[in-house]
C-alpha cells in the first residue's frame, strides 16, 4: 500500500467494519508506518471514550414530557433542567479534554520513536559508508598495527575519551590497525579487525550525557551493524561476516571497557 490510510479506512479500522481482505491490508500497512498506527490508537481511544461517555449518565425518565411541555409550563422547571445539562456539558468536556490529552500523548511518543527510527537508519549508513570507504581505500589504516598496546595509545589527544582493548582474542581474529574518522561532525575511534577473511569496523565515540541507552542490530547491503553500549562510550560494528562470529567480538569489546574480557588464546 503506497503512502497512509485514508481518515475513511481509518474510521471503519476503529469501527471494526473493514472486511476480512480490508483488515488484513491494514495490518500490513501499520506494521510498518508508526504514524498510521498512531493514528489508529488516537481514533479508537476516542471512539472509546465518547462511547464510554455516553454512557455514564441516564435521561431523567420524565425527559420526553417536559420536552413536550408549553413553554410556560417549562418555565417552573427550567433551572433543574439547565442544572442536569450543564453537568452533561462539563462530562463531554471532560471526555474532549481526556482525549486530546491522550491525542497529544500518543503522537509525542509516536514521535520520539520516529526520531529514534531516523537516527538509527542514519547511524547504519554512516557506519556501513565508512566501512566500505575503508575496504575499498588504497591507503593503508592512520595505525597500522596488531598490537592494541600500540593502537590504544596512538589515540591519546585525538579523541575526548578512553577506550580499552580485549587482552585476548580467538585465533582467527585480529587487530589489523585503526583510523580516526568522524561520524556526525563527531571524532570517532575506528577499529579495524579481520575474523578469518572478513573485515570489520568497530566505531567507538563519546556517548552524548542525555542519550538513552540504545542497543540494535540491522542489516544493510549485505552487511551487519550492531550498536551497543558500554559506560560513557557508544559502539558500532559492522561486517559481512556471520552475525554469531560478530556478536562474539562485540561481546569482548564491551567486556573490555569494564574490566571483565577475559583473556583467550590467539592472536
Amino acid at each position: 500500500m503506497n503512502g497512509h490510510l485514508t481518515s475513511a479506512m481509518l474510521s471503519a479500522l476503529a469501527d471494526g467494519e473493514l472486511s476480512m481482505p480490508e483488515l488484513a491490508q491494514a495490518n500490513e500497512h501499520l506494521s510498518g508506518c508508526s504514524v498510521c498506527t498512531a493514528n489508529a490508537l488516537n481514533l479508537s481511544l476516542l471512539k472509546s471514550a465518547t462511547a464510554k461517555a455516553g454512557h455514564r449518565f441516564a435521561l431523567p425518565a420524565d425527559l420526553q414530557e417536559r420536552v413536550m411541555r408549553p413553554a410556560g409550563e417549562r418555565k417552573a422547571t427550567s433551572g433543574r433542567s439547565t442544572g442536569w445539562f450543564g453537568m452533561v456539558g462539563w462530562a463531554a468536556a471532560a471526555v474532549l479534554l481526556l482525549a486530546f490529552a491522550t491525542t497529544m500523548l500518543v503522537q509525542r511518543s509516536g514521535r520520539r520513536a520516529d526520531i529514534a527510527s531516523v537516527e538509527e537508519g542514519a547511524l547504519v549508513t554512516e557506519v556501513f559508508d565508512q566501512h566500505v570507504a575503508a575496504l575499498a581505500g588504497s591507503l593503508p589504516p592512520q595505525v597500522l598495527s596488531t598490537d592494541r598496546h600500540t593502537v590504544k595509545p596512538w589515540f591519546q589527544g585525538k579523541i575526548p575519551f578512553s577506550f580499552n582493548l580485549p587482552e585476548g582474542l580467538p585465533k582467527d581474529v585480529t587487530l589489523e590497525g585503526a583510523n580516526l574518522t568522524y561520524l556526525n561532525d563527531q571524532p570517532v575511534a575506528q577499529l579495524l579487525y579481520s575474523i578469518g577473511r572478513h573485515r570489520v569496523s568497530v566505531f567507538m565515540r563519546e556517548k552524548p550525557p542525555a542519550a538513552a541507552v540504545r542497543s540494535f542490530e540491522a542489516d544493510h547491503a549485505g552487511f551487519h551493524v550492531m550498536v551497543f553500549s558500554s559506560g560513557d562510550l557508544e559502539m558500532a560494528a559492522v561486517s559481512d561476516v556471520d552475525p554469531a562470529r560478530l556478536a562474539e567480538l562485540v561481546n569482548l569489546i564491551r567486556k573490555a571497557q569494564t574490566g571483565d574480557a577475559t583473556p583467550r588464546t590467539g592472536s
